[in-house]
């Protein structure tokens, strides 16, 4: 039989991934084989030269052990060990392991003792209580798959920031190193965008000559677009995307007697594509960021010259929510901010889980006196061009109520509150319960306000413009969580908190060193979403915001 495309191995290592999770044993074995099947929808050169110049383990996640079985598919479409795994489980409840919160060990017991072989027959079983009578099953399994079975069909395919960051970065120095007559090679699609979840994984790039497969995919997953020199700015506007975007200038070039098309734009005889900003001036627009291109009246506020200046990482002056070994985070707290400060920032703020958070080793009162007299003797060492500026992520209890008391509380810099369990409650409690802790006056930051996790669970169910408006009254700055797997608040509540008269904050919600780099993911959504770097709070210069923390606390001490 013919040799296996990319498509075709990167597709069956998946399966050998999920059948494997589903025999059990080492999870990371499954992981890994899963990691690799991502890496190879995105190879940017095809399978069989790797194979042929043995460059298979040139690809991310792809050791020794794996290049054998990428061998095995590629050459005969199959392999031992995958037929054998495949006598054991019927293909379709591959499927329920897409469903968030659902492991494979519930997802064998679904099929052996309640015979669910797919999605829609798991679907079915929850909404018929089948999956709350089975015994080790029960009543809050059969709710979480309820809840998850819409992320599971709408988050298919679709990859995290960071890991599409990682598979389009390799692809793109793959495809360079392939082929380095290529010029301008430019990610577009949805990363470009800045979209939380990337599904459009696109590379434009520039050539001499083109042929007519140029525009073939690469791989499942990834799409290679060339152009030449002189149409390059139109396939990369229309490798961008979005498609409503797209649409609206469509539109817009027929009220003024042109024609924008995938080779560019037509204005009488003339032809513009060689560049982006070339295209949006024809239109007389100023060039719109690829963030704001979503179709949700970025046209409109360029035409009014009304498009916000976006903030960028170069903006951000400092890092705020950070944890340490104190609570559950892996470094010391000099480790985290001296990896801060190399970073060019100008001040690390702590903010360890408080003693509510047993699960994450939250500190008591003891602890936390320990912890500021470290960050005084940090301090004084560091000088006064870099600051350790004392807080806590204080739980927000069932009520409302933080959980330290007032004076504990007064000794802070500046508190993050944020709900990490009683998710269940319904909307007006959930909502009233952020509403108490935003009125409290040492509340400085909601954190993660819906709670959700993307492609892993939904937000909990609050009424999210009244809690806007109650931040904006009440000073309390809103939280853009750059933890990729957060990116909460969603950037499509950004305006509304800007036009309420919320400030917001960008912060990594950082556990290790690595994730201090989360700050990118978090700009990234601020972007999108439309956000000036005046109304981010850590875009404030270490003066400024230390200004702004102590007259804020002076303000509650006022109220007391």
């Amino acid at each position: 039989m013919p040799s296996l495309d990319t498509r075709g191995v990167s597709s069956l290592l998946r399966e050998y991934a999920q059948r494997t999770a589903l025999r059990g044993g080492n999870p990371y074995r499954a992981k890994a084989y899963s990691r690799a099947a991502d890496s190879l929808a995105a190879l940017a050169v095809p399978l069989h030269v790797l194979i042929a110049e043995d460059r298979l383990k040139e690809i991310p996640g792809v050791g020794e052990a794996i290049a054998d079985i990428i061998v095995k598919l590629h050459k005969t479409g199959s392999h031992p060990t995958l037929e054998k795994l495949r006598k054991e489980i019927p293909e379709g409840v591959l499927e329920m392991l897409a469903v968030p919160g659902l492991r494979p060990e519930k997802v064998l017991r679904l099929y052996k003792d309640l015979g669910i072989t797919s999605l829609a027959e798991l679907e079915a079983a929850a909404k018929n209580d089948r999956i709350k009578k089975a015994k080790d099953l029960g009543a809050a399994l059969q709710t979480k798959i309820l809840q998850n079975l819409a992320i599971a069909k709408s988050g298919e395919g679709r990859f995290h920031l960071h890991r599409a960051a990682a598979l389009l970065s390799h692809a793109k120095d793959s495809l360079r190193k392939a082929r380095p007559e290529l010029k301008r090679v430019t990610i577009a699609g949805d990363f470009r965008r800045g979209c939380e979840l990337v599904g459009d994984l696109t590379i434009v790039a520039e050539a001499a000559k083109i042929e007519k497969a140029a525009n073939a995919s690469a791989a499942d997953g990834l799409q290679i677009r060339l152009s030449d020199r002189n149409h390059f700015g139109a396939a990369l506007l229309f490798g961008t995307g979005s498609a409503a975007h797209i649409k609206r200038l469509q539109a817009l070039a027929a009220e003024k007697g042109m024609r924008l098309e995938s080779d560019g734009l037509h204005k009488d005889r003339t032809l513009i594509a060689g560049d982006e900003a070339q295209i949006y001036r024809a239109l007389d627009l100023p060039f719109i960021d690829p963030e704001l291109r979503e179709g949700r009246g970025e046209v409109e506020l360029a035409q009014t010259g009304k498009l916000p200046k976006l903030v960028t990482d170069k903006d951000l002056r400092g890092i705020l929510h950070c944890h340490t070994d104190a609570s559950d985070g892996t470094e010391a707290l000099e480790t985290m901010a001296k990896a801060t400060r190399q970073r060019g920032f100008e001040y690390f703020g702590v903010a360890d889980h408080s003693k509510s958070a047993h699960y994450a080793g939250g500190l008591s009162v003891e602890e936390i006196a320990q912890q500021h007299r470290e960050a005084d003797r940090l301090n004084k060492r560091f000088g006064k061009d870099f600051r350790i500026l004392k807080g806590i992520e204080s739980d927000i209890l069932a009520d409302g109520s933080l959980d330290y008391d007032d004076d504990v509380l007064e000794r802070f810099d500046f508190v993050v509150a944020s709900i990490h369990g009683r998710f269940k409650l319904e909307r007006k409690a959930q909502t009233q319960r952020l509403l108490r802790a935003i009125a409290d006056p040492h509340t400085t930051i909601i954190g993660h306000m819906t709670g959700r996790q993307l492609q892993r669970r939904p937000g909990y169910e609050i009424d999210v413009e009244k809690v806007l408006r109650a931040c904006a009254r009440h000073d309390v700055v809103v939280e853009i969580n750059a933890h990729p797997w957060r990116l909460d608040l969603d950037w499509r509540w950004h305006q509304a908190a800007l036009e309420f008269g919320c400030m917001l904050s960008i912060n990594p919600d950082a556990h290790s060193i690595p994730e201090l780099d989360h700050m990118h993911w978090g700009v990234q959504m601020a972007r999108k979403g439309g956000v000036p770097a005046d109304r981010v709070l850590n875009a404030m210069a270490l003066p400024e915001i230390t200004r702004y923390l102590r007259q804020k606390r002076r303000s509650f001490a006022r109220a007391a």
